[in-house]
């Protein structure tokens, strides 16, 4: 018994969740790194305060991917149990966020943030391969891309769209988060608990009664219990898996270089406009330490000193304020490209390694293009409109050839283990890997957008390792 073919409108319906889904990751991309930098961080830690992201996502996902494969709910069914649940969390620390008052807050806050998101991504990915038939999956996942193409470029305009049209200030006193980027994740914490329940309340599952007919099933597999099915997952993970481990390694290698440390290498190299150290401005006491007075007020070396900063400072939240807007593109350019690929795929087969493959090379350029502009920053439209086919491929592709190869009765624990691809080459990353890589280039910062161009052209050739021609193409029996 085959599933039947969903109209676009249910497809919408089903995947809006993700606006609000990315309005949290783009919020957390385009602004952690300003908000660790706000509160003290130095330049070359910031991607090991990033940590506690991947790690989250390592923890979390195989977790609710089997407890959402073994989960039915009478009322909200198996799936967006936890939908609700990480759309409240996430709200929650989005809008505790701006006020930490310690890098270690931030850092906290960052944590539960992304778990809370993990909590409801991943059931996300498993909805659509539990709702559309074979023929529909490369659809469904590009839809998803729109929508978190939207939710990109919106959210990451948000602060420079508080600043610069409702007038909202985006500076502040030295270590405190700026009032437009407050505003900005009030608003992205209201938008990720509306949409998510604009899916729960339009999409109906189907019941584990009518999933077991539509894969022919004879019987439920027997629960080993969640630790032992999750670490047999792991053992048995399919080929096709671990050859889209590989690209999938490269690639979130690189895209993590650029939220971590995008900002600092963007607002320096690009608009000459680095983060003014408070040390250099401050009178420091016989201990090393920064003196304040009565009112835990800074105490600057003299008025120049105090108007040096403030100046600094304002170049500083204005290029950061620019940058988000900028990465916002690649929201936007992934959208066109999941606009193309839903025209497309709605009435054709592609061949989604070749897809891949090309859209990598081409943020892969994007990335190593940043180099050769100092000084030009509207460059940076090209950089992140090339980087954005990258991310749009990266959101959808490697998801429907995996979802063409796998028990669907496993699709939720799958995702989960299949997000170690994305979390393992991250935790790297933020331990040390790409600011070690940078500094083989160079000590600049805006060689961690070479490494991440490097990488994701290694992703696109990694691509050559996928050989089943199931997820390669999907061919109607």
């Amino acid at each position: 018994m085959q599933k039947p073919r969903l109209k676009f409108w249910d497809i919408w319906n089903m995947s809006f969740g993700f606006l609000g889904i990315q309005f949290g990751f783009a919020l957390q991309g385009s602004t952690m790194s300003r908000i660790f930098e706000t509160l003290g961080a130095e330049k070359d830690n910031i991607p090991l305060l990033w940590i506690a992201a991947p790690l989250a996502g390592l923890i979390v996902q195989p977790i609710i991917g089997y407890l959402s494969d073994n989960t039915w709910h009478k009322n909200l069914g198996r799936r967006r149990p936890f939908f609700l649940l990480g759309a409240i969390l996430s709200s929650i620390a989005l809008l505790l966020m701006p006020y930490s008052s310690a890098v270690w807050m931030a850092a906290g806050l960052l944590l539960v943030l992304d778990a809370s998101i993990n909590i409801s991504m991943e059931p996300f990915r498993a909805l659509v391969a539990d709702k559309l038939p074979e023929s529909q999956r490369s659809y469904g996942f590009v839809i998803q891309t729109l929508i978190i193409g939207i939710g990109t470029w919106v959210a990451s305009n948000l602060p420079k769209f508080m600043n610069n049209v409702l007038d909202i200030s985006n500076e502040a006193a030295p270590g405190v988060v700026p009032q437009s980027v407050k505003v900005a994740f009030i608003v992205g914490a209201v938008v990720f608990l509306g949409s998510i329940l604009v899916t729960i309340f339009t999409t109906k599952e189907y019941t584990p009664k009518e999933m077991e007919e539509f894969e022919g099933a004879s019987g439920v597999e027997e629960d080993k219990g969640m630790l032992k099915t999750i670490l047999g997952t792991y053992a048995l993970m399919p080929k096709i898996m671990k050859k889209l481990g590989v690209v999938q390694f490269f690639s979130w290698f690189a895209f993590f270089a650029m939220w971590t440390l995008a900002n600092p290498a963007l607002t320096s190299h690009i608009y000459n406009a680095p983060k003014p150290q408070i040390e250099e401005f401050a009178q420091i006491g016989e201990d090393g330490d920064i003196l304040y007075d009565a009112d835990r007020v800074i105490l600057f070396k003299d008025d120049q000193a105090r108007l040096d900063y403030e100046t600094q400072d304002k170049n500083y939240n204005e290029a950061s304020d620019d940058v988000g807007s900028k990465m916002g593109i690649y929201g936007l350019s992934s959208m066109v490209f999941a606009i193309l690929l839903t025209f497309y795929t709605s009435r054709f087969a592609i061949n989604r390694k070749l897809v891949h493959m090309v859209s990598l090379i081409l943020g892969g350029l994007g990335f190593l293009l940043m180099l050769f502009i100092p000084g030009d920053p509207d460059m940076l439209y090209v950089c992140f409109a090339l980087i954005g086919f990258a991310w749009g491929s990266i959101l959808s592709m490697p998801y429907a050839m995996l979802s063409s190869s796998v028990d669907s009765g496993k699709m939720g624990l799958m995702m989960g283990v299949f997000n170690m691809f994305i979390v393992v080459p991250q935790i790297i990353a933020a331990l040390g890997g790409v600011v070690f890589l940078q500094k083989l280039i160079g000590e600049e910062s805006i060689h961690a957008m070479t490494i991440a161009g490097i990488f994701l052209i290694l992703a696109a050739f990694s691509n050559l390792l996928i050989t089943d021609r199931k997820a390669i193409k999907y061919e109607p029996a």
